[in-house]
């Protein structure tokens, strides 16, 4: 079994903790994961919902979640994108890469939405497998 990973929010008020192994890994370029991340692209990866725990902080999480569309969880103080999918009521937890506080052990695998990535955004040739929509997978 791995060492448990921690996350936490910007503010630190929200901190979670993980057990790898990931089930996948991606860069998202939709809309949405682009306004939640105020980036190019959100870089996520999945565990099993037994895997995660929140360890501080739940009176902290607001949680959206739009018509279509998987759970959004933020940090309401500081507004850290954290996690999401469809947690809390489902086998997966989407799991911001970028509030985990070590090494994942795991790299992005592909890039979903690359049809609808942002105009000034220039992919680079990294050999990831791109699909316009959603993976196959997923």
């Amino acid at each position: 079994m791995s060492e448990p990973l921690q996350g936490s929010c910007l503010c630190g008020g929200v901190g979670f903790e993980l057990t790898p192994p990931f089930r996948r890994a991606n860069y998202c370029h939709c809309p949405r994961c682009r306004k939640r991340s105020v980036s190019h692209a959100l870089a996520q990866g999945r565990v099993a919902v037994e895997r995660f725990r929140l360890l501080q902080g739940e009176e902290l999480v607001w949680v959206y979640r739009p018509i279509a569309g998987a759970a959004k969880a933020f940090c309401s103080v500081r507004g850290s994108s954290l996690f999401g999918g469809t947690w809390p009521d489902a086998p997966e937890v989407s799991i911001r890469l970028g509030a985990l506080d070590g090494d994942p052990g795991i790299r992005p695998q592909y890039r979903s939405f690359v049809g609808s990535k942002a105009p000034w955004d220039e992919l680079p040739d990294d050999d990831v497998p791109r699909f316009d929509q959603q993976s196959p997978d997923a």
